[in-house]
């Protein structure tokens, strides 16, 4: 029973860590702004998506954040996360992961604590679970998750997990609009005392993935099949960018098999410098050791990310 589930545990890790990712993490005020100068009186003569263009580019050349996020998928898992993460030579940084509610908080409770140390680095994600999870793989109390190995798990949505993983950065949620096609500004409003502009506009996941991940022809038939059996089809994207075209907040809204799933992030301190090393070799133990008997990820897997 215990073993059971802590190899579904072991597995939820990596499928969540794919939705609430960089994408769906932030921190709390958004940095410095120059004001509400604008006074919500003036007219933009910018369009929306060379907007977009512009904080796309501000945001990945940043190269780095401090994050925060909340994220609920129906009664399955509340979580939030806080750290900081870089992205300027590969994906890098730490977050405290924690579940609040749902049936992920009641696994991982079983297991000794409901929180966890995350650490991402350009090859692979790395867990820090409980004293009680160490028991049960002699005495390591480090996962370690190759990308290439989570691209194995379940055809189109292990692969569409090694992409977002692996290279998704914060200015994704504006890739996200800019690849939709269906964006419009909301209006100008203040988060966290910053100027902002707010955008708005609905993703087809599917396509999505087609347009802005590296999977192949077979890959994306899996994923679209995957999508479908569990409830994904549209996401709705909000994004508030400040005045040095940086994004300062994000609302992702989907609808899942298991509910659901509302993502709210905010980032700040662009710039931050971000320190992460691979945990100790002798306290770390692979995935796939762990997950030899699993089988494939199942419906409302995260690939909503």
């Amino acid at each position: 029973m215990k073993s059971t589930t802590a190899r579904r545990v072991t597995l939820s890790i990596a499928v969540v860590t794919a939705l609430t990712g960089v994408a769906a993490c932030g921190s709390s005020d958004g940095g410095s702004g120059k004001g509400d100068k604008a006074g919500g009186k003036s007219v933009t003569h910018v369009s929306p998506i060379a907007a977009l263009r512009s904080a796309e580019k501000s945001t990945d050349r940043a190269e780095s954040a401090k994050v925060r996020s909340s994220t609920t998928v129906g009664d399955a898992m509340s979580m939030t996360a806080d750290g900081a993460l870089a992205w300027g030579d590969g994906l890098r940084g730490n977050l405290t992961i924690t579940y609040t509610g749902g049936q992920m908080a009641d696994a991982m409770r079983q297991l000794g604590s409901t929180s966890m140390e995350a650490r991402y680095l350009p090859d692979a994600y790395y867990a820090k679970m409980s004293e009680k999870f160490a028991e049960q793989t002699g005495g390591k109390h480090w996962i370690k998750y190759a990308y290439d190995d989570l691209a194995k798990l379940a055809g189109g949505s292990g692969a569409y997990l090694k992409d977002q993983m692996q290279n998704t950065t914060p200015n994704q949620s504006v890739k996200m609009l800019l690849a939709s096609g269906d964006v419009k500004k909301v209006g100008e409003e203040k988060v966290s005392g910053v100027h902002t502009t707010h955008y708005s506009g609905t993703v087809n996941v599917a396509d999505l993935a087609d347009k802005s991940s590296n999977l192949s022809a077979s890959q994306l038939a899996d994923l679209k099949k995957q999508l479908d059996q569990a409830g994904v089809t549209t996401d709705t994207v909000d994004i508030w960018i400040n005045d040095q075209d940086l994004l300062v907040k994000k609302i992702e809204k989907a609808d899942t098999a298991n509910g659901a799933m509302t993502s709210t992030a905010y980032y700040t301190d662009y710039g931050v410098k971000v320190s992460a090393q691979e945990p100790p070799a002798s306290d770390t133990k692979d995935f796939k050791d762990l997950m030899k008997s699993s089988g494939t990820v199942s419906g409302g897997t995260g690939t909503t990310s």
